[in-house]
């Protein structure tokens, strides 16, 4: 059975706001899709998370959701992120239950319309790096970790922008993850208050992986 705080995070997901440098722009950019599929386990709930090989050509090293980009045989974005979880995680997409999307958000910088799916892992099976050349670790990572206080800050980049972060299970999630997380967590009421004066520096080998692209 969903959760009941899952199904009312998808239902009023259609109503949160979109910041402003995010709104997408008529006719431009690829459309894509991301699974943010929740679970549970003993220590309650959890999301599926994935590092990107640091080798690969686009977003090296950074963690992310499961996703790419809607192929014209896709059945939109959700089929497109059910397809892609499958092929970097060996997800069974017969254990999800669909609950929703939330409203699709523009990245400027790889010029992706981005819809993220929410989905409920009500048949968990077992996960991995499924495809090497782009993934180069699975994770379920505890809802309770995310917000833990400990392991939130605000990371700033050099370009001056500055966004929340999260340091959990040995991944510094930043960036667009950390921004769909933190409004996520907030809107399912499970954000705990933090020290968002705590800033740092996006760290040098992580800078360098993401100027590859």
């Amino acid at each position: 059975m969903t959760p009941d705080w899952l199904t009312h995070l998808a239902a009023r997901a259609a109503d949160q706001p979109v910041p402003r440098g995010m709104r997408p722009q008529e006719g431009s950019g690829r459309r894509a899709a991301v699974l943010l599929l929740f679970g549970e386990e003993a220590h309650g709930p959890d999301i599926l998370l994935i590092q990107r090989s640091s080798t690969g050509r686009r977003h090296a090293g950074q963690p992310a959701f499961p996703g790419g980009g809607i192929d014209p045989e896709d059945d939109g974005p959700v089929g497109a992120a059910l397809r892609e979880a499958q092929e970097e995680t060996g997800l069974d997409p017969s254990g999800v239950r669909v609950v929703g999307t939330m409203r699709e958000l523009y990245l400027r910088r790889s010029d992706n319309r981005v819809t993220p799916v929410l989905g409920w892992w009500h048949t968990p099976c077992a996960v991995h790096a499924a495809a090497p050349e782009e993934v180069e670790s699975v994770e379920r990572v505890p809802v309770a970790e995310l917000v833990d206080p400990g392991n939130r800050l605000v990371l700033r980049h050099p370009s001056g922008y500055s966004g929340p972060a999260f340091r959990v299970r040995g991944l510094l999630v930043w960036g667009f993850t950390a921004g769909v997380l933190d409004g996520v967590l907030g809107a399912a009421g499970f954000e705990r208050p933090w020290d968002t004066d705590r800033i740092e520096d996006l760290p040098p080998d992580v800078l360098d992986l993401a100027a590859r692209g």
